[in-house]
């Protein structure tokens, strides 16, 4: 089997994504509301699985990628690599063209990229969603019946599209891996004392990730939120949100953080001022990175994604559609999590990450 990869970058700046609560469905509820639960779980097990290749030689396929992946977070870079790796090991003859992207950078630029690719007319187009310039797009490409489109990096289908919905989310439920972690903090404080949150970019993420935080910390403690940032995901800008805070406010248990970049801009301004360890920080998503930082005792916690299943579902999904049994594929995959503390065992932290980077581990 004979493929080629096209390599391209993008810049771009997001705006912001009107999101609320009433605006998405949850996993479980759009599972449910749309009698998807059993393929739901079938498809889980064989993302899990060994891959079974084709027996019979597919027609070729074009696959174009679009990923805000030039960022310290290793989730898109380790998500294209298990992709790739898994449609290999499935035997399925493809051409994959690659745009990766700055995350929170100029749409206008972005959005004549996407033009660009759909020019290429591609059989499965891979993106993701966390402004409002993204929807517009979105909603013009799942008119394209010839399109395949999968969004990654979000597992809650739009009400608003109705039966009209992508290909395939995929993903690991923002919700539920902040859930994990509020559930954390409101332990470790005793659901008692003052902190502070690290937003990405106004959109979809930060609002799955930071708001919904905010409400669970809200409505499960007595903990009071003293300051909010918006730090574009850029390492530096999370540094100096920090040291502002630090500055006028050191009176905080914690410092709830959105992404692995803001992360390590917060852990530098924590060692500037010496309080790392004094007041906690998380990381969320569990790449290397963070991983690195746990073993160093520099984070407390992060949540961790089992990364590689994220590939290996999209390849699988392409894998059924080739064999036109696309009525396996559910309308969603989320991926599963695991907690990650600081001091864990070197044995257990091995384990993890041979599962969450099967394909991945040394790459």
């Amino acid at each position: 089997m004979k493929y080629h990869s096209i390599f391209l970058l993008l810049f771009f700046i997001t705006t912001s994504l009107s999101a609320n609560n009433n605006e998405y469905y949850q996993v479980r509820e759009y599972l449910k509301k749309n009698n998807q639960e059993y393929i739901y779980k079938e498809f889980k097990q064989t993302v899990k699985d060994k891959a079974h290749a084709l027996t019979k030689k597919n027609k070729r396929i074009k696959i174009v990628l679009v990923y805000p992946g030039n960022q310290i977070s290793d989730y898109w870079r380790k998500s294209k690599v298990s992709f790739e790796k898994r449609l290999n090991e499935l035997n399925i003859d493809y051409d994959l063209i690659e745009f990766f992207t700055k995350p929170a950078i100029e749409i206008k630029e972005q959005s004549k990229h996407l033009m660009e690719a759909l020019k290429l007319e591609p059989d499965y187009l891979i993106f993701t969603l966390d402004t409002s310039k993204h929807k517009k797009f979105i909603e013009r490409i799942i008119s394209n019946k010839k399109i395949k489109l999968i969004l990654q990096n979000i597992t809650t289908p739009l009400k608003s599209w109705g039966e009209k919905q992508p290909f395939l989310y995929v993903g690991f439920d923002h919700y539920k891996g902040s859930k994990l972690l509020a559930d954390y903090y409101i332990k470790e404080t005793n659901k008692e004392g003052n902190y502070a949150v690290l937003y990405g970019s106004k959109g979809y993420v930060s609002f799955m990730r930071g708001n919904k935080f905010v409400d669970y910390v809200r409505n499960n403690s007595n903990l009071k939120l003293t300051d909010e940032y918006y730090t574009d995901l850029n390492k530096e800008k999370a540094k100096n949100a920090t040291l502002d805070l630090l500055n006028r406010n050191s009176n905080i248990k914690f410092i709830y953080s959105c992404t692995t970049d803001i992360t390590l801009g917060a852990i530098e301004a924590l060692k500037e001022k010496k309080l790392l360890g004094k007041i906690e920080i998380n990381g969320w998503g569990g790449g290397s990175s963070e991983l690195e930082a746990i073993e160093k005792g520099e984070l407390d916690i992060t949540v961790m994604r089992m990364n590689d299943d994220n590939g290996v579902a999209m390849a699988e999904a392409i894998k059924l559609d080739i064999l036109n049994q696309s009525y396996k594929v559910p309308t969603i995959y989320s991926g599963d999590f695991a907690i990650v503390k600081k001091g864990i065992k070197k044995e257990e932290l091995e384990k993890l990450k041979n599962r969450a980077f099967r394909y991945t581990k040394d790459d």
